[in-house]
């Protein structure tokens, strides 16, 4: 996995973001066992603490648990992965609307653009 982080936010959440996103996109498949907590803060160039607090709180989400003898694992709970997509999903299109809202356009203007927008991507403009 990729690990780009920065500054903006505690590197914690943005360990847990980053993975989240791994289970939303599928990297991480449900029942998917995860590397161990010093194998991911080496990738990731992160003290191993931080990476395990990382987990903690993905496992307090319920989105990852541990089995004591075999490691980490992403849930098989797919609604909880379908809540969490939505969740994410729902927060980038805020962001857009505020965004984009700022910039003193409507609603009706956003989805004609994002309809242009689709448009000439499907004919590979």
């Amino acid at each position: 996995m990729q690990w780009d982080l920065n500054s903006d936010k505690p590197v914690y959440l943005q360990l847990v973001e980053q993975i989240q996103a791994g289970i939303i996109s599928g990297k991480y498949r449900p029942g998917d066992k995860l590397p161990s907590v010093r194998e991911m803060a080496a990738q990731a160039m992160v003290n191993p603490n931080t990476m395990q607090r990382a987990m903690s709180e993905l496992e307090r989400e319920g989105l990852v648990y541990a089995n004591r003898t075999a490691g980490r694992f992403i849930t098989s709970d797919e609604e909880l992965i379908r809540q969490l997509k939505k969740r994410y999903i729902t927060q980038i299109i805020n962001d857009f609307l505020e965004k984009t809202g700022q910039l003193g356009l409507d609603t009706d203007e956003i989805i004609s653009l994002i309809n242009e927008i689709a448009k000439n991507k499907n004919k590979g403009v």
